[in-house]
This record gives structure tokens, sequence and C-alpha cells, in this order.
């Protein structure tokens, strides 16, 4: 792909997005989110592999779905109250139906499916902005309409996320896939707390945007698409195998790592609302996704094959970390120190 084509997509992707957050009217959201889905299509088929193209078919028609049926519960709720704005959502049925829509485009079960195989046929760049980026602009919207949503079902979906989003990366062997249902979980905590509190949800994005931002750039300077391939990375670059030890670990919420605090934060807030028995689900399935962790950072630290001579040197001769992804690394595992300021 050419520079000028690459840039110019790229572009495309952040105009969409801040065109879908600065909005306060349901026609300028829908036609940044549009602009998002198309912009990003180009870059999935950029390999010209038939996995490739698979995978940009199922993103494109799970997208207009859930496109169709967001400006169907826009124009069917200005129809009832005579306004198109954002904070205005009062009847149920267009708020159930928003709902769904803003689920589909998540990737947020049980309309999840689609997520594991599209990011299996991509390379790991666009898997990147397809786990990070575009769950920008559908987050602002449940965010911004988080009040008027039906909270019941919110938390169905939320409580379904987390699980199988622990149990189906149990056995599977490829990254990406794995990330996939990392990010269908994650997604359970955010959509569990943000009719409680959207700042919690806020925060959780965040945190979980620097982890699989600083884990996608590490999978890339590896190239680990599978086990395997993990198996031997600390034969290859040990200090980044450590890093990537550690990211993991963070992925699955095991304390002092960054990805705890929002898991503590959100079960905090569940207790104070009297959901005991909600909060005790979600910290169980937290488990499930913490034994896959466990597996990936027992089998980078713990197992190697055989030794291949003169692969401890590898490292020294290239160092395929760059400026920013140290950085990520630092704040996805050292962030629990800024606990009480988000707790005053």
């Amino acid at each position: 792909m050419s520079p000028y084509a690459l840039s110019m997509l790229m572009s495309s992707l952040a105009m969409g997005t801040v065109i879908t957050l600065s909005s306060s009217h349901w026609f300028l959201a829908w036609m940044g989110l549009e602009i998002n889905t198309l912009a990003i299509i180009p870059l999935m088929t950029k390999m010209h592999h038939p996995r490739a193209t698979e995978s940009a078919t199922k993103y494109f028609l799970t997208q207009a779905t859930a496109s169709a049926l967001l400006l169907f519960s826009a124009t069917m709720n200005a129809w009832m109250t005579g306004e198109w704005t954002i904070m205005n959502m009062n009847s149920h049925t267009p708020t159930t139906i928003l709902t769904i829509a803003l689920a589909i485009k998540l990737g947020v079960a049980p309309f999840h499916l689609w997520l594991p195989d599209v990011l299996q046929g991509l390379d790991m760049m666009t898997c990147l902005i397809l786990s990070t980026w575009q769950k920008l602009a559908p987050m602002a919207l449940l965010i911004l309409t988080s009040h008027q949503l039906n909270t019941n079902l919110l938390t169905l979906m939320a409580l379904a996320s987390a699980i199988i989003g622990g149990w189906g990366a149990l056995n599977q062997t490829q990254t990406r896939k794995i990330m996939a249902y990392s990010s269908i979980a994650h997604l359970g905590w955010m959509v569990l707390v943000i009719s409680f509190a959207p700042s919690l949800a806020l925060l959780n994005l965040m945190i979980y945007l620097m982890m699989t931002s600083s884990m996608f750039m590490m999978l890339m300077a590896l190239n680990a698409t599978n086990m395997n391939k993990l198996s031997i990375s600390w034969l290859k670059t040990p200090t980044l195998a450590a890093s990537m030890m550690a990211g993991l670990l963070s992925l699955g919420g095991l304390p002092p790592l960054s990805g705890f605090l929002p898991k503590w934060l959100i079960l905090q807030e569940m207790t104070k609302h009297h959901l005991g028995a909600l909060s005790t689900v979600m910290a169980l399935s937290a488990l499930l996704s913490l034994f896959f962790y466990l597996r990936l950072s027992y089998m980078i630290s713990m197992t190697s094959p055989p030794n291949i001579s003169n692969a401890n040197l590898a490292w020294r001769k290239k160092n395929n970390l760059s400026l920013i992804n140290p950085i990520l690394i630092v704040l996805s595992t050292m962030l629990m120190p800024i606990t009480p300021m988000l707790l005053m």
C-alpha cells in the first residue's frame, strides 16, 4: 500500500472517531462510525490473502448491521421525542435496540462471534487498530447514553462477556484469538459498571488500551502468532520476553499490577450497590482469564526447546523495542500507586 493511501486511511480513521466523539446529533455520530468502518476495510485487505478478504467481509457485514440498527433506533427515538439529541433517549424500545447495536460494534457477548474470526485473518498492526482505536467511538456513545440504557440487559451482557471471554480462550493456541477473547472479557467489566460509575468504565478502557497496545507491539516484535513461537521467545529476546510476561499477568488482573486496579475498583463499586452475588461471579470469571494468562507466562519463562546455537546472542544484535513500547509496558504494569488519587 502506498504511503499516500495509508495516510489517507489513517486520517479517515482519526476523523471518523473525532466526529463521533464531538457530536451531539445521532446522524453525525452514525456518520463518524461509518467513516471508521469504511476506512479500516482497505487496511484489512492489504495482505491480498483469502483469509484477510474473509475477515474484511465478516467485519463489513457485522458493522453494517450494527449501523443500521443504530440508525433505526435513533430514527425511532426522533419519531417519539421529536429530537435527534444523543442525550435524549427516554423510550424503552429505542434504547434496547441502541444497546444491541453498540454491543455488536464492540463485540460484547452474545454478539461476539465475529471478533475472534476477524482478528485471526489480519496482520498484527490491523489487529492492534481494531482492538484499540475502533473501540473508542462505540464506547463513547455507550458512556454518553449509559444513564438511559437498560441496566438489566447491560448486566446480562457483561456477565456473558466475562464468562465467554475467559472460557473461550482456554483451548486457543493462536495469540490473535487469545487477544480477541481477552478483549471480550475486558469489555464485560466495562459494560458491567457503565450504568453505575461511567468514570470507572472510562478508567478501565484507558488501562485496557495501554495493556493491549503494549501486548500487540511485543507480539509484533517477536513475530509470535502462536504459542510455539512464544515458547522460544526467551531464547531470542530475554528482555522482551520478561516484559511480555509482566504484561500478560497485568492483563489477567494479578495484583499489584495495573490490570488489577480497574477490577478492584469495579468490584468495590458493585458491593456498594449491594450486588455481592454478581461481584462474586465476575471475580470467579476473572480466574478463567487469569488461568490462560498464567499458562502463557509459564510457557514463556519456564519452558524452552533444546538449546539452539547462538540463539542467546540474537537479542544483542537487534533490539525490536520501539520508543513508545517501554512507556506502555511501564504504564500497563505499574499504575497501582495512583490508586489513592482515584479513590479521593
